[in-house]
């Protein structure tokens, strides 16, 4: 997940350097251990479905506590695989917020579904139920579609309001798929990202919270069945001895390397989770009026992929903030119906939430390497600019 950027995500200031995403720091502190694994993988030659893959979907499964995890090339495949094992067609209407990363879209259009933009709640900046079910009553009346999925997705870290999807999922017999591509780490109701709703999509790209050297993601999934349909996919959609296709598949599967990457990662994630979670209350407790941070849910835990707040005249202060050596980043400055590939798909109207947010969002540094002072010299920074652009 790219953000749309002028301005360098490094810059100096007179804490020190700030990074937006400091992999640098933490490749530092884990760099023999990595290069020991992949020295391994050189060593054992599997370079495709190698033991580490089994590995890290054993781990993946036990820290989260789905059924089943399936590892795969990129977060993107690891909506696609399973939407695609629904055996989905272009009357059936998948239910998406407009306010996110393309690929939640292309992953709808590419498993043969219609997408369905559903407006944003613009507290939390997730997935409004009231505009969710406003929208699957709409599709219902015009009869053309027929409503089958709800995809969420977790923007920023914070997981969906995941009781109130689930109801209306029931009460309309849809199917719930959660884009969890940047909220791996989050909790609600104590129960982990990955096991909140029968199938859960992560990326792995590199800036994410738990991140790989290249692209990679995962599925996960809560019922057997699933799972063998996601694995066969994601493996040109052959049978269990790889010899026959049994169903139209891809090649979704993740490399060793990668894999191997992220077990080393894995190892330090939770003790990096805590430190992403300190920032995230010296942001809350020193922004003040500066700015209005994503809100939240009752028992619900932020992973934290981005630190993202609303501010008025947001590309001034994004620009006042990188003077004074504070890199910032926007993720998104045009919702996807807005975008010419689904321009055809944009409901009538618009989607007001959506499109506010895009004029207004804007992220700040947030990676465990970020210093107290560092953390405390962004709200200084973001307080300063906003002040100054307000006259």
């Amino acid at each position: 997940m790219n953000a749309v950027s002028n301005l360098a995500l490094e810059r100096e200031s007179r804490v020190g350097t700030i990074a937006f995403i400091d992999l640098k720091a933490q490749q530092k502190r884990i760099r023999q251990r990595v290069e020991k694994r992949l020295i391994d993988v050189l060593d054992h030659g599997r370079y495709i479905a190698g033991p580490e893959i089994a590995e890290l979907e054993e781990k993946l499964q036990e820290k989260t506590g789905a059924y089943k995890v399936i590892a795969c090339a990129s977060g993107t495949d690891a909506l696609i695989i399973p939407m695609m094992g629904l055996g989905l067609s272009a009357q059936d209407a998948v239910f998406i917020p407009a306010f996110t990363y393309n690929a939640t879209a292309n992953a709808v259009l590419i498993a043969g579904a219609t997408p369905v933009f559903v407006d944003v709640d613009p507290d939390t900046f997730n997935i409004c139920p009231v505009d969710l079910q406003a929208k699957i009553d709409a599709v219902k009346a015009d009869g053309k579609l027929n409503p089958a999925v709800v995809c969420t997705v977790d923007l920023f870290g914070l997981p969906a309001d995941y009781p109130a999807i689930n109801k209306i999922a029931a009460t309309e017999r849809l199917k719930v798929f959660a884009d969890a591509a940047q909220s791996f780490g989050g909790k609600q109701d104590d129960t982990w990202v990955g096991n909140l709703a029968p199938v859960s999509g992560t990326s792995f790209f590199p800036g994410k919270a738990l991140g790989a050297y290249g692209d990679a993601g995962a599925t996960f999934v809560q019922s057997e069945d699933m799972a063998e349909v996601c694995e066969s996919i994601r493996w040109h959609g052959t049978d269990a001895q790889r010899r026959e296709s049994v169903r139209v598949g891809m090649n979704g599967r993740l490399d060793t390397f990668q894999a191997a990457v992220l077990l080393e990662k894995l190892e330090i994630f939770y003790e990096e989770l805590d430190a992403r979670k300190n920032i995230a209350a010296i942001y809350a407790e020193n922004l003040g009026d500066a700015a209005r941070a994503q809100g939240g849910y009752a028992r619900t835990e932020n992973g934290f992929g981005y630190y993202t707040v609303r501010v008025e005249n947001r590309d001034a202060v994004r620009e006042a903030m990188g003077t004074a050596g504070v890199p910032t980043a926007v993720y998104y400055q045009q919702p996807l119906h807005q975008m010419q590939a689904f321009a055809k798909y944009a409901p009538q109207g618009g989607l007001p939430n959506c499109e506010k947010l895009a004029d207004q969002v804007l992220s700040l540094p947030m990676h465990p390497y970020l210093s107290e002072d560092q953390a405390l010299f962004v709200c200084e920074v973001l307080q300063a600019a906003v002040k100054e652009k307000a006259k």
